[in-house]
């Protein structure tokens, strides 16, 4: 199969996927459960690309299996946090704004559809890397693809157990978590999550193929102003007492020694 059919078999796959997905939140009222699927559906997309090409080289089984580590970990996180809980604010503002007559089909375009085609151009490293790898022979992109994959899934699930285990005590309400991985960025899990597609670009550079290390920085910018650090940030800074001082103090996306 040439690139170009494969890249529309994921798009195809995927869009099926969140269909399914879509008709699901309409019977439970509930759209945040496409934040569940975000992690999964990055493994259903690499094991597309891992099927429909040919052999199994090493890089190939390495990018795999992180892929899946890392979207399964973030998937059954996600679900046992928002276990029991109701709908996210932002979908519940998104029903006042457009209306619960009118919701239930927007939001297949506003937030399946979007995210799903997300996944897919975001997907592009995974992508280069599965298609354009022949051999077993790894080089120094493969070995730096790994330490920086290492680096950002300690941050990102570390950060968010750290996270949990802060919240889950009552005598924290309302505080600011300034602990751990927090006291050297405000967005552990954000950083981690952007050095694990780093690590996913970098292996699509090994197999000898730039182009798709887009996709990583997509994926960053959407971690920086889109969905992540940004919109976050926007409400903390009313929310939370104490948080302009933290933000004051803490690097807000690389790990750095807090100011003085």
């Amino acid at each position: 199969m040439d690139l170009f059919a494969l890249f529309i078999s994921a798009l195809l796959g995927i869009v099926f996927l969140m269909a399914i997905l879509w008709l699901i939140s309409i019977i439970l009222h509930n759209a945040s459960i496409v934040d569940l699927f975000w992690g999964f559906g990055f493994v259903i997309i690499a094991s597309i690309y891992f099927l429909l090409t040919d052999g199994f080289a090493s890089r190939k089984v390495i990018i795999m299996s992180l892929v899946a580590i890392w979207g399964l970990r973030l998937t059954i996180f996600l679900s046992w946090r928002n276990f029991g809980k109701p709908e996210d604010f932002r979908y519940q503002e998104f029903r006042k704004k457009f209306g619960e007559k009118r919701y239930w089909w927007f939001s297949f375009f506003q937030v399946f559809l979007l995210q799903g085609v997300l996944m897919w151009l975001i997907s592009s490293p995974i992508l280069g890397t599965m298609y354009f790898t022949e051999s077993n022979n790894l080089n120094v992109f493969d070995y730096i693809a790994i330490i920086v994959w290492v680096i950002g899934f300690f941050f990102e699930s570390v950060g968010d157990y750290q996270l949990a285990k802060f919240k889950a005590n009552p005598e924290n309400k309302g505080k600011v978590m300034k602990l751990g991985l927090w006291k050297y960025t405000r967005h552990p899990n954000y950083f981690g999550d952007a050095a694990i597609w780093w690590g996913f670009g970098f292996f699509s550079i090994a197999s000898g193929c730039y182009l798709p290390f887009l996709g990583t920085l997509l994926m960053t910018f959407l971690l920086l102003r889109v969905s992540g650090v940004t919109m976050l940030e926007r409400s903390l800074k009313i929310k939370k007492q104490g948080y302009k001082d933290y933000m004051r103090k803490t690097s807000a996306f690389i790990p750095w020694f807090p100011k003085k």
